[in-house]
């Protein structure tokens, strides 16, 4: 792969986390102003973000309904849905619920390291040792980011490490169940489906109506959850798979809590400390160093 054609898909990756940090926010203030659940806003999120892929697919006139014809590319959908997609995003948030969104943070972003193994063991794809140096960096960069430094103030109870490791492991098979289908269909018709199954299948098992006030403010916030944060983060994440190996783009989730840090100096009064710059930049230096990773390593 050249070297321009790779940082192009490693900045997809880059922009997919960047609109989840930006995601963030916006469901922070949801939740402050509004009565609404972490559940709801999930699945009100994964089914118009999933419409509005889809309804981009059909402009772009693709066969949207291609992979309906192959039924064992209908059960590769749904696994991916319920399976990555689902546990991805919904136990993010119970990991947040029983401790808090820092040690969320820690405990999904050791989700590089699970995808390393698995690609070890099933596809006999060792990970380079710039991939291992990078994925530590990266990942004490994270640390320092989401605890500010202090590190002896966490509190990592049974059931916040029980959801923390689900959330990983949800990472994982985000990364890694989409990729047979990505091999055969279109990055769009891949998300738009996905989003849509997951969603319906939340709606499904855990039917959730509040009272909302649906003012203009409040469906702003929604849509930039489900459009910014959902559908084009899920699209830049899935283009990013296509092209580079699945460790790296999980790798480069690490710039969601840098957006959300910087995103939350800019709108909501937090202070920049010095440790937060530190975790920014050795995110940035593990990234340069996946950038300069040896060809055979990249598919």
């Amino acid at each position: 792969m050249a070297k321009n054609s790779k940082f192009k898909w490693i900045t997809f990756g880059i922009l997919a986390a960047i609109s989840w940090g930006i995601s963030g926010l916006f469901g922070k203030i949801l939740f402050q102003s509004t009565s609404m659940s972490a559940m709801m806003l999930t699945q009100i999120r994964m089914v118009i973000g999933g419409i509005v892929i889809l309804g981009i697919s059909i402009i772009l006139k693709h066969d949207i309904f291609a992979m309906f014809k192959d039924w064992r590319m209908v059960i590769n959908l749904v696994l991916y849905a319920i399976l990555g997609m689902i546990p991805d995003q919904l136990f993010y948030f119970m990991t947040v619920d029983y401790g808090d969104a820092s040690i969320a943070t820690i405990l999904q972003y050791l989700g590089p390291f699970f995808i390393m193994l698995y690609m070890a063991l099933f596809h006999h794809q060792i990970p380079s040792r710039l991939e291992i140096i990078s994925a530590i960096v990266a990942f004490f960069g994270v640390m320092i980011i989401a605890t500010d430094g202090k590190f002896t103030s966490m509190e990592i109870t049974p059931k916040v490490l029980f959801w923390g490791i689900l959330s990983a492991i949800g990472v994982m098979l985000n990364t890694i169940l989409p990729r047979p289908l990505l091999k055969k269909y279109n990055a769009l018709d891949v998300t738009g489906w996905g989003l849509i199954v997951a969603g319906i299948s939340l709606i499904a098992g855990h039917p959730e109506i509040q009272e909302i006030q649906f003012n203009f403010v409040n469906i702003f916030n929604i849509l930039v959850v489900s459009i910014l944060g959902t559908a084009l983060a899920f699209l830049f994440y899935m283009l990013s798979l296509e092209h580079i190996s699945p460790t790296i783009v999980s790798l480069l989730d690490a710039f969601e809590p840098i957006t959300a840090t910087l995103g939350s100096v800019l709108f909501l009064g937090l202070t920049l400390h010095l440790p937060d710059i530190w975790g920014m930049l050795l995110i940035l230096i593990a990234v340069i160093g996946l950038n300069y990773q040896p060809q055979s390593k990249m598919e």
